[in-house]
């Protein structure tokens, strides 16, 4: 058996913690952030996690 090909578009999108778990980046940070508060701006810096329902899909696309 092969091994996996890693999907490149989404390792640069995800990755893996420690625990198993796939960090993400937040949406909505790149552009008209003039009305946008600097509370809002300020969380959207900060990672997110990958909901469950979708971990065991992203988990194919970056195997390694």
């Amino acid at each position: 058996m092969p091994k996996m090909k890693t999907h490149r578009g989404a390792a640069k999108r995800f990755k893996k913690t420690g625990t198993g778990k796939i960090k993400r980046s937040k949406a909505y940070a790149s552009h008209l952030l003039g009305s946008k508060s600097p509370k809002r701006k300020r969380q959207l810096r900060q990672s997110g996690l990958v909901s469950k329902q979708e971990t065991k899909n992203i988990s194919k696309l970056i195997p390694y």
